[in-house]
Formats: structure tokens, sequence, C-alpha cells
């Protein structure tokens, strides 16, 4: 009988989530493609680069395909920091999606925004928003404002209980006073320019609902009971990887949701895949399809594997790596860090 220790490790090891996909009954996602004229599925153009900045968080969501927490030790160092800068600087990337953990956290993180934003790009930081509240991280809204940062922040539902049964407690009430003060900055108000959206995610196995009926709830509830402005909301459908697989296993739902994922497959998602775009970059400047491939380990398909070997012509020719995980991101209107594709 394995322990319980033995379990964890295998559910946060990528080779075993990757065999546990591919083990699932059912068309593999590269045969759907294929029926479209989609496989092998290749990039578009490289335009966003998305970089986890590392692992640190405040928190420990328990849907975080990133495993992310505040035991985690994994950073971007000031040298891959430079790396990814060069790249931004030489190419025609147009913007750069700062996720984490919580991005904040990074000791570099600062400089690395206001180099960003002296190259003229468009920033995005995935925060969390709870960072915003604590003594050394409440001078970052006023630097967010001063650097036109776009803010994208996770709030799972406009209620107390939901967002702190996922997140955990004491999220709900720090989110909201973290959002207040954004607004009192101008985020989120119309004609500041300065852009506040938040990302809905389900709390359990079940699909998202339409994006953009779900925004109008969410903007009336948060205005009426906290006078909270924001500019967009983005439906996001949890992947099964990480922690999230994790939970399905346990309560013996994963082939009931990978089917239901598989069932509302969309192929006008599959043509418009954040993948198609983006490049992604982990915390030790590796390189990837995807900030999902980039958890389950699955390196690009191209020569240069790491920021410091970048070449544009290479990626942009590759074969984007595809696998069951991948009817996430097509399932219904389709999901991507943007929301709905489709």
């Amino acid at each position: 009988m394995e322990t319980l220790q033995k379990q964890k490790n295998k559910l946060t090891d990528a080779a075993f989530q990757v065999k546990t996909l591919e083990n699932t009954s059912a068309v593999k996602f590269s045969e759907k493609l294929n029926n479209i004229e989609l496989f092998p599925l290749k990039p578009t153009e490289i335009e966003i680069l998305q970089l986890n900045l590392g692992k640190l968080c405040n928190q420990v969501c328990e849907h975080c395909h990133v495993d992310a927490g505040p035991d985690r030790t994994e950073i971007m160092t000031k040298k891959v920091l430079q790396q990814c800068l060069d790249v931004a600087k030489n190419t025609n990337i147009h913007t750069v999606d700062l996720t984490g953990g919580a991005p904040e956290m990074n000791p570099n993180f600062r400089w690395f925004v206001a180099e960003l934003a002296q190259l003229g790009k468009k920033v995005i930081v995935r925060s969390n928003l709870t960072i915003l509240t604590y003594k050394n991280y409440l001078d970052i809204p006023q630097f967010y404002k001063e650097n036109n940062v776009t803010v994208i922040s996770s709030m799972p539902c406009y209620t107390k209980d939901n967002v702190d049964k996922q997140r955990g407690n004491g999220v709900f009430k720090r989110s909201i006073q973290a959002l207040q003060r954004l607004n009192e900055l101008g985020y989120g108000k119309e004609g500041t320019g300065l852009e506040l959206e938040l990302v809905f995610n389900p709390g359990g196995a079940s699909l998202p609902p339409e994006q953009k009926a779900l925004e109008l709830d969410y903007k009336r509830e948060l205005k009426e009971l906290f006078d909270i402005e924001f500019n967009r909301l983005f439906t996001i459908t949890n992947l099964p990887i990480s922690r999230f697989l994790d939970f399905l296993l346990k309560v013996d739902r994963y082939e009931e949701y990978m089917n239901k994922l598989i069932e509302s497959y969309n192929p006008i998602a599959a043509e418009n895949v954040m993948c198609r775009n983006t490049i992604s970059v982990g915390w030790d400047g590796k390189l990837f399809d995807c900030d999902f491939n980039q958890m389950l380990k699955l390196g690009v398909a191209s020569p240069c594997q790491h920021i410091k070997d970048y070449n544009n012509e290479q990626l942009k020719n590759r074969n984007i790596i595809v696998g069951q995980h991948c009817y996430g991101c097509t399932a219904g209107a389709g999901s991507s860090c943007q929301g709905s594709i489709a």
C-alpha cells in the first residue's frame, strides 16, 4: 500500500500526469486537429511572452496548476529576466505576461516591469490581489499605475464563501480591499486607460458558464455590494493537471471530467488557442508552448530550448506539442489566459 506522501509525489510528478492524461480512453486530441487539417499545430505569429517569475506565493489555492505556495523556492533570476528583456527588445513581441506564484514576490519584479515599460511593451501582471494588502507590497498598486500595467486577477466568485473555499480563509476580504485600492487609483474606471480584469474558474468538475452573462452578474454584484468596478471578466476552464488533477482523482471524477471536456470540443476554439501566438518561459528560462505544457515539462519542439538561445524563425516553424489536456482549452467557448476564445 502506497503512503500518502508517495501518492502526493506521484500527483505532482509531470511524467505521472502526462501518463495519466494519455491513458484516457478517448479520441486523441491530435486526431481531432487532424480532422480539421490543423495537425501538426503550427504557430501563427509569436507576439506574446508569458513568463513564470517563480512558484513562490502567499496563497495555496486548491485549483492551482502551478502547485505554487509559500514553501516554493523556484524564482526567475535577474540573469534570466535580462535575457527575456533582450528578446522583448529585439523581436516583434508586443506583450509580456507575468505570472507566478505571485509574480510580485520575485525580488527583481519592480526593476523588470519598469524596464519593460520603458521599451513600450504592454505589461500584464496576473496578481492574486491579496499580495497587494501585505506591508511590503502596499506600494505596488501605485507602481502599476505609473507603469500602465494591465492587472488581471483571479476572483472565482463575488461571494465570500465560494472564494475562501477555493483560495483560502480571508482571501475574499483581502481581495476586496485590493480591488478598492486599485479603483481609487483609477483602475477599472472608464476613460482612465488603466485596465483591471478579473478571472473566473469553476470551483469543481464543471465547465465555466457563458462569459459575457457572468461578467454582467459580477459587475452588478461587485458594484452594489462593494462599489467596485472593473473592465472585463475572463472565464477559464480548469485543466486536469497538478492540484486539480489531484482533486479529480481523489473524488473519482477524472474520467467524468475528461469526457465532459471531450464531448464539448469546439473546432473553432482549436483554431484560436493561445499557444499559436505565445511562448511560455519557465522560471529557469526554459521554453514551452504554453503555461500548461510548462507544468507538464513538455518543452518546445525546437532546437532553441532556453530563452538565452531564442530564435524567432525556429520557434515560428516548430510543431506545437499537444496532448489530452488540450481538450481543456478547446471545450465549449474555449479557454485561454484571455478568457473565452470562440
